[in-house]
């Protein structure tokens, strides 16, 4: 197993080296209650740069949106430059629901507008603070399976953790102290009112996510049982249908005359 405090230490220089070279003074993250977040936020709150940690609820399940304040306040504990913030924005996603035609808009369209608004607050206080917006995906969602909302949690200016793959991150939380019980808890993105975790929404683990992205890297032969098939299967439907997100905006170019 790779030394997780030294790539703790790595990633964090990381941070603070782009942050210093390109003449930002802050760092801005949304904090969730999940792994991901907790992680990235106390990875930069390490590189002793203003640090604001930002709790976003929108008709959030309690127990995410006390992680995210327990999380916020160890932080603030243990890290001077750390500046924790609430930002509800549940009045405005209710006042935006309502002046849409919701027949019109798939409960997915719904859940993903949830994203964004957080993406738009994230944004007023990164350009109000001279900061930037550091994303928290990991590479299972960022590059495997395309899970994260397009201009939602994907809009970010900087990717700490993109290229650790799940377990990593959890490796990393507990190398970091991060709280147990965000250790602990069940990925979710928390976007929708009925709990569904990732798990429920992909159709597979993690962990399976994982060795299926490694298997599409690096094929072994070996014969395949039942349900690593059926994750193949999985896997591959979402590398499919979200390579738009993964992918570079495609761009016209003009025909030489």
């Amino acid at each position: 197993m790779e030394d997780m405090s030294g790539l703790a230490g790595e990633i964090t220089a990381w941070i603070g080296d782009y942050a210093r070279s390109n003449g930002i003074t802050t760092l801005v993250i949304g904090v969730s209650g999940g792994i991901d977040s907790a992680v990235t936020s106390t990875l930069s709150a390490q590189t002793g740069l203003a640090t604001i940690v930002v709790n976003m609820p929108i008709h959030q399940a309690p127990e995410q949106y006390e992680l995210s304040k327990r999380h916020i306040a160890w932080l603030e504990k243990n890290f001077d430059n750390v500046e924790g913030r609430l930002v509800n924005l549940t009045r405005t996603y209710d006042t935006f629901v309502a002046e849409m035609d919701t027949n019109d808009l798939s409960p997915l369209s719904l859940a993903n507008s949830r994203a964004r608004l957080r993406m738009t607050a994230l944004y007023s206080i990164s350009g109000s603070t001279n900061g930037i917006v550091v994303g928290t995906g990991n590479k299972v969602e960022d590059f495997g399976v395309g899970f994260f909302t397009k201009y939602g949690d994907g809009g970010v200016d900087i990717s700490p953790i993109a290229d650790l793959m799940k377990s990593e991150v959890f490796a990393l939380g507990a190398a970091l102290d991060v709280l147990e019980d965000i250790q602990n808890a069940t990925p979710t993105d928390g976007l929708w009112n009925d709990g569904r975790t990732d798990e429920d929404q992909i159709g597979a683990t993690y962990d399976e996510l994982e060795w299926a992205m490694e298997h599409e890297a690096n094929p072994s032969g070996e014969t395949l049982s039942e349900r690593q098939r059926t994750v193949l299967a999985i896997f591959r439907s979402f590398n499919t249908s979200n390579a738009h997100k993964m992918n570079p905006i495609p761009i016209y170019k003009r025909q030489d005359s």
